[in-house]
């Protein structure tokens, strides 16, 4: 898409949610802040450090997307929109755009490997694109907004190649998967207004984003899909979770931890059950039994809320974009039962800067001792 029909669209997009929403929140999103009355505060970034960070190249259409898609998960550096696959050396925007330098619009990710593996990363970026659309992305039409995956060492290549099986087979597409796994090539950064748009002006990415038929086509695309995992699979009997139905969840969990971990909501503060608990142990998902936390990495945030520092494995929680209320913040959920858990921020202690904002009504807890006769031991030795 060219620099003027992309303006255009977004434009167009931005008027129309003015005339939805009513001036006073188009004020608030061109100068102004806001937070819910809930003790969490909007995330702006992730704590990382470069030190020791890998890099992954992805391509999927509009790189204000695909930044924003990678750069709010937990252990990624930064994500950084430029231009690669190209014969151009230091392309601008203008050219690229016009299909002329046979460069894709990509991000390069640099993560923290202890916190975010490249197979998640990879499954980030099959579930922000659409793999069988060989002629763009959604409104961006053109060679230079097809997906790729480019890869940076043998292993990414490996790794690349069998999660876009597992994406083949999972039967999630009905048409094939034609999204490329390419060697790196160099990698030319972006204009600096195209970095962090999503956040620099958050009014339009939202209006562009919607309008160009991505939110909704992914929506309606992996609706019901919660659960293909494009990961490894591991060996914990809590994988095979089958989720109850509405009828059964209603009947088995509290009316509290029903809208909690059900329908997102948030339960009050300092008035909870385990927001001042001391006791070591595991703290597992209320519905799944699946192991979220520890209390080796809780703290004591002064939210009133159970806070943590990290989820007890990289992969044990599911973190997902909320745009909710015009904020750009981080939701917290759990892997297998796909409960909602609460919010991650940025403003937690060492050694990993985060916190873990937990509901204390999506969470059980099972104390150290009792750990191996629910069938936790094999995390006892980190209490020793």
């Amino acid at each position: 898409m060219s620099t003027r029909s992309r303006e255009k669209l977004t434009q167009w997009a931005v008027v129309a949610i003015v005339i939805a929403t009513g001036l006073g929140m188009l004020a608030w999103q061109m100068g102004g802040s806001m937070s819910e009355t809930t003790g969490e505060e909007n995330m702006s970034g992730n704590g990382v450090s470069q030190e020791g960070a890998r890099e992954a190249i992805f391509a999927g259409g509009c790189f204000w997307c695909i930044e924003a898609a990678f750069e709010l998960i937990p252990g990624v550096v930064e994500a950084i929109s430029g231009y690669t696959g190209g014969t151009v050396e230091n392309p601008t925007y203008d050219q690229v755009s016009a299909g002329r330098t046979g460069h894709f619009e990509a991000v390069l990710v640099r993560f923290d490997p202890e916190q975010v593996t490249y197979q998640e990363l990879l499954e980030q970026f099959w579930r922000s694109i659409n793999p069988t659309d060989a002629g763009g992305q959604f409104y961006d039409r053109g060679s230079q907004y097809n997906t790729a995956i480019f890869y940076l060492n043998d292993e990414q290549r490996d790794l690349a190649e069998a999660s876009k099986r597992a994406l083949e087979e999972s039967g999630v597409f009905d048409e094939p998967i034609v999204t490329q796994i390419l060697p790196a090539q160099a990698f030319y950064v972006a204009e600096d207004y195209h970095q962090d748009y999503y956040k620099t002006y958050l009014a339009r990415y939202k209006a562009y984003s919607t309008a160009s038929g991505r939110e909704a086509y992914l929506d309606r695309t992996w609706e019901g899909n919660d659960d293909v995992s494009l990961l490894p699979p591991a060996d914990r009997p809590w994988e095979d979770f089958v989720k109850p139905s509405e009828e059964e969840l209603r009947e088995t969990l509290t009316p509290l931890q029903y809208s909690v971990t059900q329908e997102n909501g948030t339960e009050r503060a300092f008035q909870n059950e385990y927001w001042d608990n001391h006791e070591a142990g595991l703290y597992v998902d209320v519905v799944s039994g699946e192991p979220l936390f520890s209390s080796l990495d809780k703290f004591d945030s002064g939210t009133g809320w159970p806070s943590f520092t990290r989820p007890i494995e990289p992969d044990s929680v599911v973190t997902k974009r909320d745009t909710s209320l015009f904020m750009v913040r981080v939701e917290v959920r759990s892997r297998y039962a796909d409960s909602h858990l609460g919010h991650l921020f940025n403003d937690g202690p060492p050694p990993t800067g985060q916190r873990y904002c937990i509901n204390s009504a999506a969470l059980r807890f099972v104390p150290k001792d009792r750990l191996e006769a629910e069938g936790y031991g094999e995390y006892l030795e980190r209490f020793e």
